[in-house]
């Protein structure tokens, strides 16, 4: 998966993942009063207009970026139809070429990892495999340790998956935890990188980054830098970009001396695009989108070689 990110990331020049959250209230109007109308209002009608509006956004962008990373909490919100418009759109993201990004943050052990790890690997039935989720990588909290992450390095291995786990996120309590100094004069976001990086000699991509990605908020600009510094095989995921005040210049350090090794997620600022810009009617949703996407790609080239 490492390297198919990468390569994308190099034809596309574009180190952009747009992330499919979608909401009610970003949902536009006449999206919303058609399925309604034919469904009630139900979870089935949510489902029909998230994965409609996915789509449109897939389409207007599948040429652009070279990946998505859709927040599963927001489709579970929606219970099982919500999960099953998760599901469509990671699918037809895939069928259109991009790489698939699942936000799904889990972290557990045992043999409730290994059931997670369905996510990557798919599951077993009478001795037949089957793919029940349709990501190339899942993001994990791995602050249950190595119990929790091994199931998904195995599956990595094997498949050429993914996982981004979290070291710094970019919301300000984060600190709370992430930044507590421990005995060793390390901060935990330091010792979390420390294992991320570990992790990642299991699982090696044929190039300069493995497999194990590191989750690194774009609102802590010095650490970002200091990270990047300490995991130098370890490729970032980015969110805080944009709506979370996280800018181009915050994390140029981010990426390595030759522009790569992060990737950086923006949900809201691409997505609901045409709620922000006058010039887009509701029904430009996708070309707001893609304007947005466009507008992200250039500002980002100030960092990103």
């Amino acid at each position: 998966m490492i390297d198919r990110l990468t390569a994308a990331i190099r034809e596309k020049e574009n180190p952009t993942v747009a992330g499919l959250d979608p909401t009610l209230e970003m949902i536009p109007e006449f999206l919303r009063t058609r399925y309604f109308s034919e469904f009630g209002k139900t979870a089935e009608a949510v489902r029909k207009m998230f994965t409609e509006f996915n789509r449109h956004i897939i389409d207007a962008l599948a040429d652009i970026v070279p990946a998505v990373k859709p927040q599963i909490a927001m489709y579970e919100k929606f219970g099982v139809e919500g999960l099953k418009a998760y599901n469509d759109t990671c699918e037809y993201a895939r069928m259109k070429g991009l790489i698939v990004i699942g936000d799904i943050k889990r972290g557990d052990i045992s043999s409730t990892a290994a059931a997670y790890a369905a996510h990557l690997g798919g599951a077993e039935a009478d001795g037949r495999r089957l793919e029940t989720w349709k990501e190339d990588a899942v993001t994990l909290n791995p602050y249950m340790g190595s119990d929790g992450i091994r199931p998904f390095l195995e599956i990595c291995r094997r498949e050429d998956k993914g996982i981004f786990l979290l070291v710094k996120t970019s919301n300000p309590s984060s600190s709370e935890l992430q930044d507590l100094m421990l005995a060793d004069g390390r901060h935990v976001y330091e010792a979390a990188g420390a294992l991320v990086e570990e992790w990642g000699r299991e699982v090696p991509g044929s190039g300069k980054y493995s497999r194990a990605g590191a989750v690194v908020g774009a609102t802590h600009r010095e650490i970002g830098e200091k990270l990047r510094k300490q995991m130098p095989h370890t490729f970032f995921l980015v969110p805080g970009y944009g709506a979370q005040g996280g800018t181009a210049e915050d994390i140029a350090g981010f990426f390595d001396s030759e522009g790569g090794g992060a990737i950086v997620n923006s949900s809201r600022g691409i997505t609901a695009a045409y709620q922000k810009d006058s010039a887009f009617g509701e029904k430009d949703y996708a070309e707001a989108a893609r304007q947005a996407a466009l507008k992200m790609k250039e500002d980002l080239r100030r960092c990103h070689v």
